[in-house]
Protein backbone atom coordinates (compact mmCIF):
# COMPACT_ATOMS: atom_id res chain seq x y z
CA UNK A 1 0.00 0.00 0.00
CA UNK A 2 1.34 3.14 -1.05
CA UNK A 3 2.10 5.94 1.76
CA UNK A 4 -0.30 8.11 0.47
CA UNK A 5 -2.99 5.39 0.67
CA UNK A 6 -2.14 4.98 3.93
CA UNK A 7 -2.44 8.84 4.90
CA UNK A 8 -6.04 8.67 3.38
CA UNK A 9 -6.79 5.54 6.21
CA UNK A 10 -5.77 7.45 8.86
CA UNK A 11 -7.29 10.49 8.34
CA UNK A 12 -10.53 8.77 8.11
CA UNK A 13 -9.38 6.62 11.00
CA UNK A 14 -9.16 9.65 13.21
CA UNK A 15 -11.95 12.39 12.03
CA UNK A 16 -13.52 14.32 14.22
CA UNK A 17 -16.65 15.74 12.11
CA UNK A 18 -17.77 18.29 14.50
CA UNK A 19 -14.49 19.43 15.69
CA UNK A 20 -13.60 19.44 11.85
CA UNK A 21 -16.74 22.27 11.53
CA UNK A 22 -16.09 24.40 14.44
CA UNK A 23 -12.64 24.72 13.46
CA UNK A 24 -13.88 25.67 10.23
CA UNK A 25 -15.90 28.44 11.65
CA UNK A 26 -13.27 30.21 13.61
CA UNK A 27 -11.07 30.25 10.75
CA UNK A 28 -13.81 31.68 8.75
CA UNK A 29 -14.76 34.59 11.12
CA UNK A 30 -10.66 35.05 11.91
CA UNK A 31 -10.37 36.51 8.15
CA UNK A 32 -13.71 38.43 9.02
CA UNK A 33 -13.59 41.81 10.11
CA UNK A 34 -16.71 42.73 10.07
CA UNK A 35 -18.63 39.23 11.13
CA UNK A 36 -20.81 37.33 9.09
CA UNK A 37 -24.49 36.06 9.36
CA UNK A 38 -25.44 32.48 10.14
CA UNK A 39 -26.71 31.98 6.55
CA UNK A 40 -23.12 33.85 5.53
CA UNK A 41 -21.09 31.15 7.48
CA UNK A 42 -23.32 28.12 5.86
CA UNK A 43 -22.89 29.33 2.43
CA UNK A 44 -19.25 29.58 2.32
CA UNK A 45 -18.71 26.85 4.26
CA UNK A 46 -21.19 25.32 1.89
CA UNK A 47 -23.20 23.48 5.30
CA UNK A 48 -26.67 23.67 5.48
CA UNK A 49 -27.92 26.33 8.45
CA UNK A 50 -29.62 24.10 10.92
CA UNK A 51 -25.52 22.18 11.83
CA UNK A 52 -23.86 26.01 11.20
CA UNK A 53 -26.26 26.90 13.94
CA UNK A 54 -26.22 23.97 16.40
CA UNK A 55 -21.70 24.84 16.06
CA UNK A 56 -22.58 28.49 17.12
CA UNK A 57 -24.40 27.66 19.81
CA UNK A 58 -21.93 25.85 20.92
CA UNK A 59 -19.12 28.65 19.88
CA UNK A 60 -21.05 31.27 21.52
CA UNK A 61 -22.06 29.67 24.91
CA UNK A 62 -18.14 28.77 24.74
CA UNK A 63 -17.18 32.76 24.91
CA UNK A 64 -15.53 31.97 21.38
CA UNK A 65 -18.40 33.79 19.15
CA UNK A 66 -20.77 36.63 19.94
CA UNK A 67 -23.73 37.57 18.10
CA UNK A 68 -24.43 41.15 17.05
CA UNK A 69 -27.95 41.33 17.48
CA UNK A 70 -28.37 44.86 15.96
CA UNK A 71 -27.38 42.89 12.24
CA UNK A 72 -27.26 39.29 13.22
CA UNK A 73 -23.76 38.73 12.24
CA UNK A 74 -21.00 36.43 14.40
CA UNK A 75 -17.89 37.39 15.04
CA UNK A 76 -14.97 36.34 17.32
CA UNK A 77 -14.02 37.57 20.49
CA UNK A 78 -11.02 37.72 22.06
CA UNK A 79 -11.28 34.74 24.07
CA UNK A 80 -8.64 32.84 21.03
CA UNK A 81 -6.27 35.92 21.36
CA UNK A 82 -6.08 34.81 25.34
CA UNK A 83 -5.72 31.75 25.18
CA UNK A 84 -2.69 31.82 22.89
CA UNK A 85 -1.38 34.61 25.73
CA UNK A 86 -1.79 31.03 28.25
CA UNK A 87 1.14 29.68 25.78
CA UNK A 88 4.15 29.45 28.07
CA UNK A 89 6.49 30.91 25.11
CA UNK A 90 4.31 33.65 24.45
CA UNK A 91 3.13 34.61 28.00
CA UNK A 92 7.15 34.67 28.81
CA UNK A 93 7.91 36.78 25.69
CA UNK A 94 5.43 39.08 26.84
CA UNK A 95 6.38 39.28 30.57
CA UNK A 96 10.02 39.92 29.80
CA UNK A 97 9.25 42.46 27.12
CA UNK A 98 6.55 44.36 28.50
CA UNK A 99 8.25 46.41 30.64
CA UNK A 100 10.93 47.11 29.15
CA UNK A 101 8.87 48.05 25.94
CA UNK A 102 6.97 50.77 28.46
CA UNK A 103 10.10 52.46 29.98
CA UNK A 104 11.69 52.90 26.06
CA UNK A 105 8.29 54.46 24.47
CA UNK A 106 7.79 56.72 27.07
CA UNK A 107 11.76 57.81 26.75
CA UNK A 108 11.60 58.42 22.84
CA UNK A 109 7.66 59.29 22.92
CA UNK A 110 7.20 56.72 20.50
CA UNK A 111 4.61 53.92 20.94
CA UNK A 112 5.74 50.19 20.22
CA UNK A 113 3.94 47.24 19.66
CA UNK A 114 5.52 43.30 19.73
CA UNK A 115 4.36 40.39 16.95
CA UNK A 116 4.68 37.30 15.88
CA UNK A 117 4.02 35.33 12.69
CA UNK A 118 0.32 33.93 13.78
CA UNK A 119 -1.52 31.65 10.63
CA UNK A 120 1.21 33.25 7.44
CA UNK A 121 0.29 36.95 9.04
CA UNK A 122 1.92 39.28 11.46
CA UNK A 123 -0.17 39.27 15.15
CA UNK A 124 0.79 41.93 17.46
CA UNK A 125 0.82 40.57 20.71
CA UNK A 126 1.61 43.03 22.74
CA UNK A 127 1.30 47.04 22.62
CA UNK A 128 2.34 50.47 24.61
CA UNK A 129 1.81 53.85 24.03
CA UNK A 130 3.73 56.67 25.44
CA UNK A 131 2.62 59.66 27.04
CA UNK A 132 2.00 62.36 24.82
CA UNK A 133 -1.00 63.14 23.17
CA UNK A 134 -0.57 62.19 20.31
CA UNK A 135 0.17 58.50 19.35
CA UNK A 136 0.12 56.26 16.28
CA UNK A 137 -0.48 52.85 17.33
CA UNK A 138 -1.42 49.34 16.12
CA UNK A 139 -4.18 47.37 17.70
CA UNK A 140 -3.52 44.67 20.04
CA UNK A 141 -4.33 41.43 18.32
CA UNK A 142 -4.09 42.96 15.30
CA UNK A 143 -3.41 40.60 12.46
CA UNK A 144 -1.88 42.68 9.53
CA UNK A 145 -0.49 41.20 6.10
CA UNK A 146 3.07 40.16 6.33
CA UNK A 147 4.42 42.00 2.76
CA UNK A 148 2.53 45.22 4.47
CA UNK A 149 4.85 45.29 7.71
CA UNK A 150 8.46 45.97 8.43
CA UNK A 151 7.56 43.43 11.61
CA UNK A 152 6.69 41.00 8.85
CA UNK A 153 10.53 41.83 6.97
CA UNK A 154 11.95 41.22 10.29
CA UNK A 155 10.50 37.78 11.23
CA UNK A 156 11.33 36.46 7.69
CA UNK A 157 14.78 38.07 7.08
CA UNK A 158 16.38 35.27 9.44
CA UNK A 159 14.15 32.27 8.53
CA UNK A 160 16.19 29.44 6.61
CA UNK A 161 14.90 29.27 3.08
CA UNK A 162 12.12 26.35 3.40
CA UNK A 163 10.42 27.94 6.11
CA UNK A 164 10.26 31.30 4.73
CA UNK A 165 8.90 29.86 1.59
CA UNK A 166 6.47 28.26 3.22
CA UNK A 167 5.33 31.37 5.59
CA UNK A 168 5.23 33.38 2.10
CA UNK A 169 3.06 30.73 0.54
CA UNK A 170 0.75 30.83 3.86
CA UNK A 171 0.35 34.70 3.02
CA UNK A 172 -1.56 34.58 0.35
CA UNK A 173 -1.43 35.24 -3.03
CA UNK A 174 0.11 38.98 -4.08
CA UNK A 175 1.10 40.03 -7.49
CA UNK A 176 4.41 38.71 -8.75
CA UNK A 177 6.17 42.14 -8.25
CA UNK A 178 5.11 43.13 -4.54
CA UNK A 179 6.67 39.13 -3.99
CA UNK A 180 10.08 39.66 -5.57
CA UNK A 181 10.70 43.07 -3.95
CA UNK A 182 9.68 42.20 -0.27
CA UNK A 183 12.38 38.80 -0.83
CA UNK A 184 14.71 41.14 -2.76
CA UNK A 185 14.74 43.48 0.39
CA UNK A 186 15.34 40.75 3.04
CA UNK A 187 19.15 40.15 2.74
CA UNK A 188 19.59 43.90 3.53
CA UNK A 189 17.57 43.62 6.67
CA UNK A 190 19.16 41.03 7.79
CA UNK A 191 22.89 42.73 7.21
CA UNK A 192 21.50 45.94 8.83
CA UNK A 193 20.01 43.84 12.02
CA UNK A 194 17.17 46.27 11.60
CA UNK A 195 14.33 47.10 9.21
CA UNK A 196 13.59 50.80 8.64
CA UNK A 197 11.36 51.69 6.50
CA UNK A 198 8.16 54.10 5.03
CA UNK A 199 4.70 52.77 6.07
CA UNK A 200 2.88 51.31 3.29
CA UNK A 201 -0.87 52.10 5.20
CA UNK A 202 0.10 55.38 6.92
CA UNK A 203 1.79 58.45 4.75
CA UNK A 204 4.82 60.51 7.16
CA UNK A 205 5.14 56.97 9.23
CA UNK A 206 8.91 55.41 9.34
CA UNK A 207 8.80 51.98 10.45
CA UNK A 208 11.90 51.39 12.94
CA UNK A 209 11.69 47.43 13.24
CA UNK A 210 14.71 44.98 15.28
CA UNK A 211 14.21 41.14 15.55
CA UNK A 212 14.05 39.01 18.92
CA UNK A 213 15.59 35.81 19.40
CA UNK A 214 15.32 32.87 21.70
CA UNK A 215 17.85 30.38 22.99
CA UNK A 216 17.76 28.72 19.74
CA UNK A 217 19.08 31.56 17.67
CA UNK A 218 15.68 31.22 15.69
CA UNK A 219 13.45 34.67 15.53
CA UNK A 220 10.55 34.83 17.77
CA UNK A 221 9.54 38.03 17.51
CA UNK A 222 9.70 41.54 16.16
CA UNK A 223 9.48 44.67 18.06
CA UNK A 224 8.78 47.98 15.79
CA UNK A 225 8.22 51.91 16.53
CA UNK A 226 5.85 53.48 13.90
CA UNK A 227 8.25 56.55 14.09
CA UNK A 228 6.48 59.87 13.85
CA UNK A 229 8.88 62.84 13.58
CA UNK A 230 7.34 65.23 16.40
CA UNK A 231 7.90 68.92 16.28
CA UNK A 232 7.21 69.91 19.45
CA UNK A 233 7.27 68.36 23.10
CA UNK A 234 8.67 67.43 25.95
CA UNK A 235 10.73 64.93 24.52
CA UNK A 236 12.17 64.98 21.00
CA UNK A 237 14.38 61.96 19.61
CA UNK A 238 16.32 61.09 16.90
CA UNK A 239 15.71 58.98 14.17
CA UNK A 240 18.77 57.69 14.97
CA UNK A 241 18.51 57.48 18.57
CA UNK A 242 15.35 56.06 18.14
CA UNK A 243 16.78 53.10 16.29
CA UNK A 244 19.69 52.41 18.27
CA UNK A 245 17.60 52.25 21.37
CA UNK A 246 14.91 49.64 19.94
CA UNK A 247 17.90 47.65 18.37
CA UNK A 248 19.59 47.37 22.24
CA UNK A 249 16.37 46.83 23.99
CA UNK A 250 15.67 43.55 21.46
CA UNK A 251 19.49 42.58 22.04
CA UNK A 252 18.93 42.49 26.04
CA UNK A 253 14.94 40.86 25.38
CA UNK A 254 16.88 38.21 23.12
CA UNK A 255 19.59 37.98 25.81
CA UNK A 256 16.91 37.34 28.43
CA UNK A 257 15.43 34.56 26.82
CA UNK A 258 18.96 32.86 26.35
CA UNK A 259 19.97 33.54 22.99
CA UNK A 260 23.88 33.31 22.87
CA UNK A 261 23.63 30.88 25.88
CA UNK A 262 24.87 27.84 23.57
CA UNK A 263 27.76 30.22 21.81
Amino acid sequence: MSGKAEDQIDQEKYRAPALSKGLDILELLASEADGLTQIAIAKQLNRNTSEIFRMLMVLCHRGYVELREEDDRYHLTTKMFEVAHRHPPIRRLTSIAGEAMQRLADEVNQSMHLAIIHSGKVLVIAQVDCQDNNITAVRLGAQINIYDTASGRVLAAWMDPDMREALLRGAGEVPEEIYQEFVAGLPEVHDAGYCEAKSLTIAGVLNLSAPIFDFSGKVVAALTIPFIQRLSGTSIVSVDECRERLVALCADISRRLGAGAQN
